[in-house]
């Protein structure tokens, strides 16, 4: 498991909590930090050996950290939990490990909850996903990267995360697994995480725009055709998870 960071002591705990509360299953945790000055590296600390390799320094962004973490990865399968993310229950990476019994399943992945950045246990997005299918990226479709969980051997095979797309490399990561590798997938049908809102590709209209432009050239640098309607499709994809109750 890695967790990255950078100055989030304000949700870091919970994150990390998440990860040490699983059952079921033997962990070997990573954290990668930014070279925090908010106390993050500190609160960090305080969990001693329980944190099996914290690591902080200076890095190119998020992406970048990530890869840190994948390259010290020394298990089987590899999961990414973000500093402001946090699994939704005990439970969550035994039902990962049950699906990866299975010798020839590459990726497993499930639903994910976007919570109110404060009240977490209000839901504003429920992002429902589905079985991969053939072309399922074109039609707009993606899983929720906090959810995807892939063997370490696809990183060995495939490559990791493309520190040009500072915004959009796990999505750029997931069509390279699915659509233009055609790895074999399992979808958990339960929330596996809980988001909070608020991250780099939503925080602003630019961001937006950008993500979007970068998710682009991940089509076009996958060798996946050059139109731009599965980007433009992205967006209407997500319009059925907001949740509009009170």
């Amino acid at each position: 498991m890695i967790t990255v960071s950078y100055n989030s002591v304000a949700t870091i705990r919970s994150a990390v909590d998440s990860v040490l509360a699983q059952t079921g299953v033997e962990l070997d945790y990573i954290v990668i930090d930014g070279a925090s000055q908010d106390g993050t590296v500190d609160l960090l600390r305080g969990y001693g050996p329980r944190i099996q390799q914290l690591v902080s320094e200076p890095d190119g962004g998020i992406y970048d950290a990530m890869n840190k973490g994948v390259a010290r990865a020394r298990g089987e399968v590899v999961g990414i939990l973000n500093s402001d993310d946090f699994y939704a229950d005990s439970e969550v990476l035994s039902a990962v490990a049950a699906a990866f019994e299975d010798p020839s399943v590459d990726c497993v992945y499930g639903d994910l909850d976007y919570v109110d950045a404060v009240q977490t246990d209000q839901v504003v997005r429920a992002w429902r996903s589905q079985a991969y299918q053939a072309g399922a990226f074109g039609r707009g479709w993606h899983p929720a990267h906090p959810s995807f969980f892939v063997r370490r051997a696809v990183y060995e095979r495939l490559g990791d995360f493309d520190t040009q797309l500072p915004i959009a490399a796990d999505y750029e990561f997931m069509l390279r697994v699915l659509e233009r590798a055609q790895l074999k997938s399992v979808h958990i049908p339960q929330v596996l995480v809980k988001m909070r809102t608020g991250g780099a590709s939503n925080a602003s209209l630019k961001n937006i725009a950008q993500a979007n432009l970068q998710c682009w050239k991940a089509w076009r640098q996958n060798g996946l055709g050059l139109s731009p309607l599965p980007v433009i499709r992205k967006p209407f994809s997500k319009l059925k998870q907001l949740r509009t109750e009170g």
